[in-house]
């Protein structure tokens, strides 16, 4: 994982890859606090020119056109949709939490303040997909429905596939209710491997890296990296919906053939 800025806005991405796509942290943007800088969220108080601008220099530093770029509504579901062209009229495709094609020139755009990006490029049948998962789309498998859906649409085969956990809340930082234990344990089985119980009280950590990357395992993937980058421990690089006390902006994500 290599760390690049251009013209100040900054993204992580996997230069083995050999495509245009990158995870974008805060910095780089036009935006006042608290949602300084690069904002890309539309509903979080923000002013619609500044998001704007901000998803300019996004699409600008990575170099793809943002006249064709994709996106959805998400909503913490496990719905994928397949991106061909954007919507005449429309900001989104649809309310769904993933995105798919082998269309050239059709990047993929998603925004996040601490859920999991989910990033997986197919080079042998040139495809990608892109996917956000929060706690409930993780408990609900929103990386293996990202991976089938590759595998329906495009012919691909998991073994082929190379997946990107990325920069999300760490285990250290997100403390969650039974209920998430509950649904974890409903989903996984055995969750010794994604939750982590305080000594002290015995409240309940959810680590949504392990359980995404035991998702994609059990769905075929083999290839796996992780950021291991904790949007909670890091404001001065990502927003945080948790450790912002929700007043903060939304981070992007961007893949392109």
């Amino acid at each position: 994982m290599e760390r690049t800025t251009i013209d100040s806005v900054t993204y992580y991405h996997l230069p083995e890859w050999g495509i245009k796509h990158g995870v974008f942290t805060r910095a780089g943007g036009v935006s006042k606090a608290p949602w300084a800088s690069l904002n890309l969220g539309g509903n979080v108080g923000d002013t619609a020119q500044a998001v704007r601008a901000n998803h300019e220099r996004m699409y600008a530093a990575l170099g793809v056109r943002a006249d064709r770029a994709c996106t959805v509504w998400q909503v913490h579901g496990i719905d994928v949709v397949y991106a061909s062209r954007p919507v005449h009229g429309r900001r989104w495709l649809a309310a769904a939490d993933a995105l798919i094609t082998d269309r050239a020139d059709t990047p993929l755009a998603m925004r996040f303040a601490d859920c999991t990006p989910i990033l997986i490029f197919d080079p042998r049948k040139g495809a990608i997909g892109m996917a956000h998962a929060g706690w409930r789309g993780t408990v609900a498998g929103m990386s293996a429905s990202l991976v089938k859906a590759m595998v329906t649409a495009f012919g691909c085969r998991p073994a082929d596939m190379q997946a990107w956990i990325g920069p999300s809340i760490s285990v250290d930082r997100y403390q969650v209710g039974e209920e998430v234990v509950t649904a974890a344990r409903a989903y996984f089985g055995d969750v010794n491997q994604i939750i982590r119980r305080d000594p002290a009280d015995g409240t309940a950590y959810f680590d949504l890296w392990a359980a995404n990357r035991i998702d994609l395992e059990r769905a075929g993937v083999e290839n796996i990296q992780t950021a291991g980058l904790c949007t909670a421990a890091r404001t001065d690089e990502f927003f945080s919906h948790r450790a912002e006390k929700g007043r903060t902006g939304r981070f992007g994500a961007v893949m392109s053939l």
